[in-house]
């Protein structure tokens, strides 16, 4: 038995697969200690499956720990080390404003203030030391940072990535004189070039490790007292990694539940043969998307959470502030705004009868009657149709509109905002969104599916069986995965066949060591660019490419991305990144999928889409294989609910997939 957890703003997901079969559950999320949300979700998929805890043999658990602590300032006690006269690199940045046209828009302070900033006697040029660091040297550098008694340490000197001894010296000492305390080397957060990127990235990591590091520590002892396994975590990479190394680099994992949602609609692109996909998760709180192609995630060495750069393999995934629970309000212009606050699990929209007072997304949706109030939704909560008018009126009297027109333009506004994030991913970065099947989960992605998907002339919208806990099956179907990156700078003659390889070959060496796997399967990113270019692109190739291949991948992505190619200009092979992976379990999407006992009937009952008062045809619980679907119908799966808008059908697939299509 296989068991994944994902806790999200709003509901913690559990998915069991079982063999053949699948079980879900959902709970509150417990935004507390998220560990009593997790271990609550985990009891009710176990009951649902008649099964004991000892039983699983497998635990992934994906969460936003750090992710919240970083978009909410909570840090550790941090201390910045760098080279002399380097101690302010972060606070100075790239020397760009956020924003070109918000002139008073500021970046992100730094996790480490000033007078927690100190500088190494040492100095690293790319090709050894022009100054040395000698013991007493390092010594004095702890003794300083143990004065302002901190919590966490960051240690980053000039081209460590290349030479990383004066940073194992510098380990050393902090190790000797703060015992106990967190420190974190830049060449073993992220080995790769560019000084402000990797500052702030192993800054990111010292202040959030000690954090993460204690709720990990306080799970793994819940779960152990449960008679549960110790739970594999989440990379930002899209792969798993044992608990202990989880804890010592919180960097890695600041992007852990949205991938986990990446690596189930991975997986389920492929199962239903529409491998390349655009995918929108829409939970309580927020909607995560991403590119689907040949089946498989698209990848980025970088990007930005909260304004702060991590220089680290990730997948590529735009979030936005618009999820079933985000709060609907009038701007000081008289606008409708959506989000980005959320009414989270406590205490939820209105209509969730805990004390709610601001309406919400999913308020919106029960006005409309597009939800119902006859049954619960996942994880026990019945539905208040009188609370969700009264809030939704409320804000409609500020607005000059009845609470039917606010409900409606509260459903556009976030579909807007969706839209928005799709385009993002896609015709921002020249892909055409028209190629490719929307597919939408969480618990309420499917709902929305439809009207996003005619925004982005998009014809084929695609809602797995278990939507509502597609990110937890993720955690359960995805590798295994280490990453090792180092940036080589290789061009001219040094470019060979025979270099490259030998760096692939150490760094996959090392990949394998720290998975555990002498034999794990292998892949290669390249990161290349013209010479004096400032950026790179990276393309995906063989363990040992010739100069020619590598030559060949990188113009067809150049060209591709900025319309031309330069055949006389001279090639920089810049970053490797090697992953060393073992695949994750196999699930049959079609199990149980939550389903206890036969599916009640229900009426039909009135719902307002597109400005028209329709009755919607109500089909409780998962529809059997080979179903058909006409709009305008509601789907009410066990933890989701499909809308399929008049002018629109569906069929099921063989795995219990649902699939629109615009009628011709």
């Amino acid at each position: 038995m296989r068991l994944g957890v994902d806790v999200g703003g709003t509901f913690t997901d559990a998915v069991l697969v079982d063999g053949d079969r699948l079980h879900t559950a959902k709970a509150p999320t417990t935004p507390g200690d998220q560990s009593e949300g997790v271990l609550a979700a985990v009891a009710r998929v176990l009951a649902r499956a008649g099964a004991a805890p000892r039983e699983v043999t497998g635990f992934s658990h994906g969460m936003t720990v750090a992710t919240n602590a970083l978009l909410e300032g909570r840090s550790a006690r941090t201390a910045f080390v760098a080279t002399e006269g380097f101690e302010d690199l972060v606070a100075l940045g790239r020397q760009q404003r956020p924003h070109l046209y918000r002139l008073c828009e500021g970046r992100p302070a730094p996790l480490s203030p000033p007078e927690r900033r100190f500088g190494a006697p040492e100095r690293m040029a790319p090709d050894g030391p022009v100054r040395d660091l000698d013991a007493a040297g390092a010594r004095s550098v702890a003794e300083a940072v143990a004065a302002c008694q901190p919590e966490a340490v960051a240690v980053v000197l000039l081209h460590s990535y290349r030479h990383p001894a004066h940073e194992l010296a510098l380990g050393e000492a902090l190790a000797e004189l703060l015992p106990g305390v967190h420190v974190s080397l830049s060449h073993q957060v992220t080995g790769t070039f560019r000084e402000f990127e990797r500052a702030a990235t192993t800054e990111i990591d010292a202040a959030l490790s000690p954090l993460l590091g204690g709720y990990l520590r306080r799970l793994a002892g819940r779960c152990s007292e449960a008679g549960l396994p110790a739970p594999s975590i989440m990379q930002s990479s899209g792969g798993l990694i044992d608990l202990r190394s989880a804890t010592g680099h919180a960097a890695w994992t600041v992007l852990s539940g949205p991938a986990g949602g990446a690596a189930g609609a991975a997986y389920v692109a492929r199962a239903s043969g529409t491998p390349d996909a655009l995918c929108f998760d829409m939970g309580g709180t927020s909607c995560d998307v991403c590119v689907v192609d040949g089946g498989a995630v698209r990848e980025q060495g970088g990007g930005t959470v909260a304004g702060r750069p991590l220089a680290l393999p990730m997948v590529a995934v735009h979030t936005v502030g618009a999820g079933g629970g985000s709060i609907a309000w009038r701007d000081a212009g008289g606008a409708l705004r959506v989000g980005p606050r959320s009414a989270g699990a406590d205490p939820g929209p209105a209509c969730y009868g805990r004390g709610g007072r601001e309406p919400t997304v999913t308020d919106a949706n029960l006005v409309l009657g597009r939800l119902g109030s006859e049954s619960p939704l996942a994880g026990g909560v019945r539905l208040d149709p009188d609370a969700a008018r009264r809030v939704v009126g409320e804000l409609g009297e500020r607005l000059g509109l009845d609470v039917t027109r606010c409900a409606e333009g509260i459903v556009r506004v976030a579909d807007a905002e969706m839209v928005r994030a799709l385009r993002v991913v896609t015709v921002e970065r020249g892909i055409d969104p028209r190629r490719y099947a929307l597919l939408a989960f969480g618990g309420a992605g499917p709902l929305h599916a439809v009207a996003i998907a005619r925004e982005l002339g998009i014809s084929h919208v695609v809602c797995p069986r278990a939507s509502g806990v597609l990110a937890a099956l993720g955690l359960v179907v995805a590798p295994r995965r280490r990453d090792r990156q180092r940036t080589v700078m290789l061009r001219g003659e040094r470019l060979t066949a025979g270099s490259v390889a030998r760096h692939v070959e150490r760094l996959g060496d090392g990949a394998r060591r720290e998975l555990g796997e002498p034999q794990a399967r292998l892949g290669a990113t390249f990161e290349l660019r013209y010479r004096g270019q400032s950026f790179e692109l990276a393309v995906e190739g063989p363990l040992a490419p010739s100069p020619e291949w590598l030559r060949e991948a990188f113009e067809s992505a150049h060209e591709e991305r900025y319309g031309y190619r330069d055949p006389e200009a001279e090639l920089e092979l810049v970053t490797i990144r090697v992953s060393a992976s073992t695949p994750g379990a196999d699930a049959r999407l079609a199990g149980d999928a939550g389903r206890v006992g036969a599916p009640a009937p229900r009426p039909d009952r009135r719902a307002t889409i597109d400005g028209e008062r329709v009755r919607l045809r109500v089909v409780h619980g998962p529809p059997d294989p080979g179903a058909a679907l006409a709009g305008p119908a509601v789907v009410e799966l066990p933890e989701s609910t499909v809308l399929v808008p008049p002018g629109w059908w569906g069929e099921v697939d063989d795995a219990g997939t649902i699939h629109l299509r615009e009628r011709c």
